[in-house]
């Protein structure tokens, strides 16, 4: 590349849930011009991308991607392969401390992959993904170690870090708990009713209430006094 661009471009990874939407909602905060990608990847809960579509054009994003490839294909996960249920619990203590089956292999990998690609077409040197460390389901993806081994191979794989222009991988919400990224999405004007976090919504986009992701994000809403309005919405 020749040049730089002097606009603040960064990609996101946009799911259509609670997490990346408020990831979404932290990057423009801070002054960035965000080019959102999502995935259809042969997921059960596909209607994601309704939502993840539904929230690029309120906020306003300069170019939503939605890129299909068929992770499903590999199966090895209950989100993935329809043969496999997803694990349903009636409370957040239930959940196990092992990787869970709705793990999908090296997912976050991919994706990221993906968005790199993009940012160095884009000539922006920023990625926001919105992972969580600390109320998750025990994805090894969603680990700081694995955001900053990602962000040193970012930076050695790329003719934009060889000519001096350094990939950044933000993170802001890794090492927050489920209710403080509702209090800060919140304070930020996100609306959560039109965002899907469940595992193994209905063919509307009811959540089930039982996944491991129903369960944290429901315990989030919770620990602020509040219900979660998705659940108003049935």
């Amino acid at each position: 590349m020749t040049s730089r661009n002097t606009e603040k471009r960064a990609v996101i990874l946009l799911s259509g849930g609670l997490d990346s939407t408020t990831c979404l909602a932290i990057c423009k905060a801070e002054g960035f011009t965000p080019y959102a990608i999502s995935f259809r990847y042969g997921q059960r809960h596909a209607i994601e991308i309704q939502r993840a579509a539904r929230i690029a054009a309120r906020y306003g994003v300069e170019k939503h991607v939605i890129v299909s490839l068929d992770l499903g294909g590999f199966g090895g996960s209950a989100l993935t392969e329809m043969r496999l249920d997803v694990p349903k619990h009636q409370t957040v203590e239930e959940i196990g401390q092992e990787i869970p089956i709705t793990y999908v292999p090296a997912r976050n990998t991919v994706f990221l992959s993906y968005a790199l690609a993009w940012s160095e077409v884009l000539e922006a040197s920023d990625l926001f993904v919105g992972v969580n460390a600390l109320d998750y389901s025990g994805y090894p993806d969603c680990r700081p170690e694995y955001i900053q081994a990602f962000e040193a191979m970012a930076n050695l794989a790329t003719k934009s870090a060889v000519e001096g222009h350094r990939i950044r991988i933000h993170a802001p919400l890794i090492h927050w708990t489920k209710a403080e990224i509702i209090r800060r999405g919140l304070e930020l004007g996100v609306d959560y009713s039109e965002t899907l976090s469940c595992y193994d919504p209905d063919p509307s986009g009811r959540p089930c209430r039982q996944c491991d992701s129903c369960l944290l994000r429901m315990r989030g809403f919770a620990d602020n006094g509040l219900t979660d309005p998705a659940l108003d919405l049935q």
